[in-house]
């Protein structure tokens, strides 16, 4: 059992911890990466209970519903919605590429407990792949949520709602093509690795975008 948490922690922390140290202004408080986190880990389980609700209710019936509305829309929702309300108007959030870190942190801690669930039903010789595909996918939905909810924190009024509304679309299409890609096509994983790479080009960008620029700076595209 060691071994299978072990397992499942490891690529959660790494990537939390290769974000964290990739940020160019002042580090951000620990105990608010912390927090966040465990927020993260804790948001699985209601996201279980609607999602097992959707499924008995015979709502998430399609390959396409499951991926686009009971995985995508509602984990990123979900994210979206907590980073709203516990960050988004937070004193420490004051440079862009604060929102990516608490989107990342917040992202890692719901893909860190899905993991170790997952190992445990199905085995630890799955943490390879998972550490490549779900952890590391979950944690460039984050992210690209965070990049756009700085954008909205430091844009002017006029602009806000635009960021914000692309802060949870733009994630959720991601999230939900990626669980279509895995759902309803045959040879999945031809059509994975030129979206993960895409994905990590997309995110990655995003992210030294954020870097690049401090408040008051000047501002960012998309």
């Amino acid at each position: 059992m060691f071994g299978i948490i072990s397992a499942g922690v490891a690529p959660g922390i790494a990537l939390l911890m290769y974000f964290y140290l990739k940020e160019k202004y002042e580090t951000e408080p620990i105990h608010m990466v912390i927090r966040l986190f465990i927020v993260g880990v804790l948001l699985v389980f209601p996201t279980m209970f609607i999602q097992y609700v959707l499924e008995k209710e015979n709502i998430s019936e399609s390959n396409f519903v499951i991926s686009f509305l009971s995985s995508g829309f509602l984990e990123e929702f979900l994210k979206w919605f907590l980073l709203m309300f516990s960050v988004y108007q937070h004193a420490n959030f004051d440079e862009h590429y604060d929102g990516i870190m608490y989107g990342t942190s917040l992202s890692l801690g719901f893909a860190t407990l899905e993991n170790i669930l997952y190992l445990i039903g199905n085995g630890v010789e799955h943490a390879f792949m998972r550490a490549l595909l779900p952890v590391s996918s979950h944690a460039l939905f984050g992210v690209i949520m965070g990049f756009y909810i700085g954008k909205a924190r430091f844009s002017k009024r006029k602009k806000q709602a635009e960021w914000l509304c692309l802060s949870l679309f733009i994630p959720a299409a991601l999230h939900g093509l990626y669980d279509y890609i895995l759902l309803a096509l045959r040879n999945w994983i031809y059509f994975m690795l030129p979206f993960m790479a895409f994905l990590w080009w997309f995110g990655l960008r995003k992210a030294k975008k954020a870097r690049s620029v401090n408040v008051g700076e000047r501002p960012l595209d998309l």
